[in-house]
């Protein structure tokens, strides 16, 4: 079996290979930091577009998306992970009226008919501790069984369509790009 072996003696190719090694070494370092930025400006991005989106609160948002996993190491993966089910009533800036309470899901405000909030006949309404500001719609004609009214707006599946999706998709993968060409260039040089 025969080896070969081949040499350059030119400078050129001793500094690119100098340049590989350090790339090598340098760039593996470097990448997980760069997607943790984009993962944070895109979650920003995600935030910022599912609070207009759903019609809940920013903080209520935040909370949902909680922290994302970051990026380290061999992983190179940022990952946003949601929570929420069907979303209650009550944290949609609900209102009571005469057919029913209305509230702002997807950033609209919608009558519920048949729901309510408060104790009493109208016009005299008052607050009842026990309903604890929920929204409520009654399961019998007798009102004696009463179950909480639900938006049907799903956190998870609002991220993942619509504006917020879109948002995701015009801010990460142009940057990342941006950033990583960058990294290259800065480290090559």
């Amino acid at each position: 079996m025969a080896v070969i072996i081949a040499r350059w003696a030119d400078d050129n190719i001793r500094r690119y290979g100098k340049q590989l090694d350090e790339l090598n070494t340098k760039f593996p370092k470097v990448l997980p930091r760069i997607v943790n930025q984009v993962g944070d400006r895109s979650k920003t991005q995600v935030i910022r577009n599912l609070t207009k989106q759903t019609g809940l609160p920013r903080k209520t948002i935040v909370r949902a998306i909680g922290d994302p996993t970051r990026a380290h190491g061999r992983s190179l993966a940022y990952t946003m992970t949601t929570r929420g089910g069907n979303i209650r009533l009550k944290y949609l800036a609900p209102r009571e009226t005469r057919k029913g309470v209305t509230a702002t899901p997807w950033g609209k405000r919608q009558l519920f008919a048949g729901t309510f909030m408060r104790g009493g006949k109208f016009p005299n309404r008052v607050d009842a501790p026990a309903l604890g500001g929920h929204v409520w719609r009654r399961l019998n004609k007798s009102g004696t069984r009463i179950t909480q009214a639900r938006s049907g707006m799903f956190i998870p599946v609002e991220m993942t369509s619509g504006a917020t999706a879109a948002a995701f998709q015009r801010i990460a993968g142009p940057l990342l790009k941006e950033r990583v060409d960058a990294a290259i260039v800065k480290l090559l040089h």
